[in-house]
Parts: structure tokens; sequence; C-alpha cells
């Protein structure tokens, strides 16, 4: 099971840094530059997902009629210039058997919450933490940690395992188990709409 871990609590995303540079800008100089469409189509492509292939850059590149070193080169420079933060996989956890998956909501002191969330994060057990602004006067909670696990029993045994070894017996909780999954996919910012046309 894929676990996705951050060292601190997640900064929400500027759209604008989302926009496509130019064409011109992209790529190392020793390389040709895809141009806007196949910039717009490559994004649309990763979007969706890599293809389930040995070679899925490769794959990409013929669609867009180019070469698999381009798209990497693009993809190289947008994670150089932090569009892209990281390629990682949707694990369909439910359909594994993971279905007692619980957040784990804490009300940390502000000056805490960075060690505290690097503490969470770096559990094994913990798949997802980040930061969240408190919803006064009702919502007190600022800091979410995500749990996966095949029965609630084992879940709230790890939570109390975890709760104990990091010193946060102290610190209010509550642990929110999950019901239903609506969806469950990557991020995804392109305007046009997305149509599996890999096939």
């Amino acid at each position: 099971m894929m676990q996705t871990r951050l060292s601190k609590p997640q900064e929400p995303i500027n759209p604008a840094a989302l926009s496509m540079p130019s064409a011109t800008t992209e790529v190392a100089p020793d390389s040709e530059a895809l141009n806007q469409e196949q910039q717009r189509e490559l994004r649309v492509y990763l979007e969706q997902g890599l293809p389930l292939s040995p070679r899925p850059y490769q794959e990409i590149a013929a669609r867009l009629n180019t070469s698999e070193t381009q798209v990497l080169e693009q993809i190289r420079h947008w994670q150089q210039q932090s569009l892209i933060r990281r390629l990682g996989l949707v694990v369909k956890h439910r359909q594994l058997g993971y279905c007692a998956n619980a957040m784990v909501v804490w009300d940390i002191r502000d000056q805490d919450v960075n060690r505290i969330a690097g503490q969470l994060s770096a559990r094994p057990e913990v798949s997802l933490c980040y930061q969240r602004p408190r919803r006064l006067p009702h919502w007190t909670y600022n800091l979410f940690c995500m749990i996966h696990g095949k029965d609630r029993e084992a879940v709230l045994k790890q939570i109390n395992l975890l709760t104990r070894e990091l010193g946060l017996s102290h610190i209010n909780k509550d642990v929110l188990f999950s019901y239903k999954a609506f969806k469950q996919q990557g991020a995804r910012y392109s305007q046009r709409k997305q149509t599996d046309d890999r096939a």
C-alpha cells in the first residue's frame, strides 16, 4: 500500500502557479521544446494517470508525436519550476480491503504544529498529514492525519499506541471513521473535459 507522508503540514496550492509557462522557456536549450498544444495534452495525460506500460512516457510521447526524452525534459522542467511537486499513485484502498479508515483530528497549539506534524508524518501507519485552519467556535481541530486499516479495533489500537508513544495524550483529538468513498483520484486542473482516450 502506498503511503504519502509529509515532512510538514501541506501548504495551500496557488492556482496561479498551475498556469502553463510559455513554450520557449519550457525545456533545456539543447532539447526541442514541446509546443503549447503538446504541453496542454501532456498535462491532461499526466492528470489521467500514466499508462500501464513498461515505458509509459514513451507511450505518451507517441501520442504527442514527440520523443520520450522531450516528454521527460518537460516534466523535469515543470518539477524544477514547482508546477509538479511529485508524481505518485492513487491506491483504491477499499478495493484492497482497507475499509476501516480513520481521520484523526487534533487540536494542537499553533507553535507545536510543525513539530508534531513531523512526528506524525514519520509514522508508517499515518498515510497523510496536513494542517487546516480552525473553524471556531465549533471546530477547534487544526491538524489532521489519516490511518487506514482493515478493522476498526486494529486502527483504534494504532491510534492509542501512536498517541502514547508520541506523548500526545494530553492533546484533545477525535477519531472520525469514513463510511463511504465518493471519489478517489489525483488532482485535476485541466479545463478540457478529460476522456479516457488512451486506448
